[in-house]
């Protein structure tokens, strides 16, 4: 029973990032598909998020993407989300839309367009300094196509040099935290590949800067907690970026692919000491064919389903297992704790928080959806790019 409100009690202090870019359209490559009822503005985003985190109650931050949420006045937009029981999360940079980066960012060969990325970011350190945001979160689609492109050493020197300059804009409680991803857009050679390289830079700069893990950003048949346990273990790992992929960085919602492996991440979380702020989980999802609240909250229940799994390891006994090179035994008990319906446990969680016991439901019963589908009419609806 007390074990049981331990796990209770650590449910209840959990909390989730919803992505500004979630509840605009998107697609595939080749279509973005509309939907009726999507924000036109980061206002309206912010109104959508404020539904997810009503229904869940454990949503109450949402990253921004600049220039995608740029507006004239970034106090009053914190002001906006606070007076709906929000805050304004990350600042996302980007360095990727621009003709001048067909070649690069901060990594281009040409030193004013490493200039202008590097304003860009400085930027983002502002808007930071205006809403009240801790996390500047950066994601370069840099690198090569062909052999010989351009050097891929000096790559990696332009790299940490703008890195460097970002770092010290940093203010005393901010902090970098630098996203990982093997391949796409650039296909011979990336230059923030995987979670050494990151990690390396992240280590020459210093205390504030930290490592991403986008779990979507991996090879086939990568064990993402293997990372994730080393990073903890060296003080790196600053935040996840949580989707489910089948073949590439499919952006799908959080456990829908493999939750047995969103489960294993969360209990090297637990098991490393990272179930605190200092590592910010994030969504970083595209809702493309599907209603984005409804998924959005759906991912948000995923995530707190493989929690509440993970801090039910019976850690005591699986230690007992371990030492013992009882190999079987050990699995059972991970297996278990895997296995356990935990739905009726995170339900009753919420219904101590004063909330529906079932989000989703609760959400199609308030009639969100029909009025923003009636009142969002006209305009441009905010999706990639806008």
């Amino acid at each position: 029973m007390t074990e049981l409100a331990a796990v209770k009690a650590a449910l209840k202090t959990q909390a989730i990032e919803t992505p500004s870019w979630a509840y605009g359209n998107s697609g595939t490559r080749f279509k973005v598909f509309a939907q009726p009822g999507v924000p036109r503005n980061p206002f309206e985003k912010l109104d959508d998020a404020a539904k997810v985190h009503e229904y869940t109650g454990v949503a109450p931050t949402v990253a921004l993407h600049i220039p995608w949420d740029k507006v004239d006045d970034y106090a009053a937009l914190a002001k906006y989300a606070e007076e709906r029981g929000l805050r304004l999360g990350a600042i996302n940079s980007n360095t990727f839309q621009d003709d001048d980066y067909k070649l690069g960012s901060i990594c281009h060969p040409d030193a004013t367009v490493r200039r202008k990325a590097l304003d860009h970011l400085i930027e983002c350190v502002d808007i930071m300094d205006a809403t009240g945001s801790k996390d500047l979160k950066l994601w370069f689609a840099d690198g090569t196509n062909y052999p010989g492109q351009d050097d891929i050493r000096e790559r990696q020197d332009r790299l940490a040099e703008g890195l460097a300059k970002v770092y010290e804009r940093l203010g005393d409680d901010q902090r970098m935290l630098l996203e990982y991803k093997f391949f796409e857009p650039a296909f011979y050679t990336t230059d923030v590949p995987d979670w050494g390289t990151a990690y390396a830079h992240c280590l020459k700069l210093g205390p504030k800067a930290q490592v991403v893990v986008d779990t979507g950003h991996h090879a086939p048949g990568t064990n993402i907690e293997f990372i994730v346990a080393t990073l903890l273990r060296e003080g790196k790992l600053g935040a996840f970026d949580f989707n489910s992929r089948f073949y590439a960085d499919d952006d799908l919602m959080v456990g829908s692919a493999d939750p047995f492996q969103l489960f294993r991440i969360m209990y090297e979380v637990i098991r490393g000491g990272g179930f605190t702020p200092d590592v910010a989980f994030m969504l970083d999802q595209c809702h493309n064919i599907e209603a984005k609240i409804p998924a959005i909250i759906r991912s948000v229940m995923n995530v707190q389903e493989a929690t509440a799994k993970a801090l039910l390891v019976d850690a005591e006994a699986l230690a007992v297992a371990q030492r013992s090179g009882d190999v079987l035994g050990a699995n059972a008990v991970v297996m278990d704790a895997y296995n356990t319906d935990v739905r009726p446990l995170v339900a009753e969680v919420r219904g101590e928080l004063g909330l529906d016991g079932d989000p989703i439901t609760a959400y199609r019963r308030s009639g969100w959806a029909e009025k923003i589908a009636e009142e969002r009419v006209g305009g441009q609806q905010a999706g990639w790019g806008a």
